[in-house]
């Protein structure tokens, strides 16, 4: 999956501008960027996002300077064997293809970034594909380069305790976005939750909602029955990527039997004991295991 919020975020504020946007296509062996990650470029050198975490970054804006002042668009080969490997090469070994796109209607209509934007707020994932002889894209799945813009990932985590604190940080840093859901007030401040979106009501109200979609994990962590379960019965109800559920083995087998005489449906998509088994010990290192398993699910998708 590649993260491409800043590159869409440069893309509404440099709207009008000439502009030209570069794209991986292709990845071979230990390429440092995925497939269909983008580097946004403006007409006055500024740039937005990476295409290979800075071994071939000067190049590609070598090149969209010349698309953006009316070259055709251009698909360049890098790797570790090119004759200038040190300079615009990938000394790590691995190789990408990348295709570089004046932002006009003939290319990239900047009208697409207003309809990845759009998808993505409604929780939709849309597809792009780029005829590679001609470098137009257009809003369909047929023959050529292919890219699908998920929406935005995210986290509902309920319960506002210590693993909450640490798994919110994580998140923080995968850039996905997360809201702690906890109807009780002395767990749920901002000085124990610093930058993370806090919302009081009822775990199986606030997920109503909230909307969980399959670019959404919901984790329970406060190990109250009355808290926990309607969360999971609701999260249920949706295409949430991944739910997890904290608590043992013992407990979670008794927490099924529960679920399943409230008539809740699915249950084997619940992820009990939470987190994958690293022999966590700990708050950190279990918000690491719930970390861990949550970005495999999104990835599975």
């Amino acid at each position: 999956m590649a993260d491409n919020d800043s590159v869409l975020t440069a893309a509404r504020d440099w709207a009008g501008a000439p502009l030209a946007l570069a794209t991986v296509t292709s990845t071979w062996g230990s390429a440092p960027r995925p497939r269909g990650s983008h580097m946004l470029v403006h007409e006055d050198g500024r740039f937005e996002g990476s295409v290979s975490g800075g071994c071939v970054e000067s190049d590609i804006l070598a090149t969209a300077a010349e698309v953006i002042a009316g070259a055709p668009f251009a698909v360049k080969r890098y790797g570790v064997a090119d004759a200038a490997a040190w300079e615009v090469g990938l000394p790590c070994g691995g190789e990408i293809e990348v295709m570089v796109q004046r932002v006009d209607r003939d290319q990239f209509d900047p009208a697409l970034f207003d309809a990845i934007d759009a998808a993505r707020m409604d929780g939709q994932a849309l597809t792009l594909t780029t005829d590679l002889a001609t470098g137009r894209t257009e809003a369909s799945e047929g023959d050529g380069f292919v890219n699908r813009y998920d929406p935005p990932r995210r986290l509902l985590i309920v319960g506002a305790v210590q693993i909450a604190q640490g798994l919110a940080g994580m998140a923080r840093e995968l850039g996905i976005a997360t809201t702690l859901i906890d109807p009780r007030a002395r767990f749920l401040t901002e000085e124990r939750f610093p930058g993370v979106t806090l919302d009081d009501r009822w775990p199986d109200e606030a997920l109503q909602a909230l909307k969980p979609d399959a670019a959404t994990a919901v984790v329970t962590l406060s190990h109250d029955i009355k808290i926990d379960d309607p969360a999971l019965i609701e999260a249920l109800k949706t295409p949430a990527a991944y739910i997890g559920a904290l608590g043992s083995r013992r407990s979670h087998a008794a927490r099924l039997e529960r679920l399943s005489a409230a008539g809740a449906q699915g249950l084997e998509r619940i992820d009990g004991p939470v987190g994958l088994d690293i022999g966590a010990i700990g708050p950190s290192e279990i918000a690491l295991s719930i970390a861990a398993a949550m970005v495999r699910n999104f990835h599975a998708r």
